[in-house]
C-alpha cells in the first residue's frame, strides 16, 4: 500500500529527505506522496522512514492504493531498474 499524508501535516520538512524513492514532494498546502513511487520503504528499510520521523503522525496507509508486499517489491524493482 502506498502511504498518504493527511491534512494534519504541519510542513515541518522532515519526511521529504527520508524517502529513498523520492516519492514525497511539497504540494500547495501540505506534503504529498506519489503512490507510483511509494513502496513503504520496501527494498530499503524495514519500516516506512517518513512515518518514523513524522512528529504529528499524519502519514497513513492510502485506502485507495491497497498493495500487497509482493506488489510493493515489484514496484521497488521497477523503480531501481531490476527485472524479476
Amino acid at each position: 500500500m502506498a502511504l498518504l499524508i493527511t491534512d494534519e501535516c504541519i510542513n515541518c520538512d522532515v519526511c521529504e529527505p527520508e524517502c529513498p524513492n523520492g516519492a514525497i514532494s511539497q504540494g500547495d498546502e501540505i506534503y504529498l506522496i506519489s503512490p507510483d513511487k511509494c513502496t513503504e520503504c520496501v527494498g530499503h528499510f524495514d519500516t516506512p522512514q517518513c512515518k518514523e520521523v513524522c512528529p504529528v503522525d499524519c502519514i497513513i496507509t492510502n485506502p485507495d492504493r491497497e498493495e500487497s508486499k509482493d506488489q510493493l517489491w515489484d514496484k521497488y524493482r521497477q523503480l531501481v531498474g531490476q527485472t524479476a
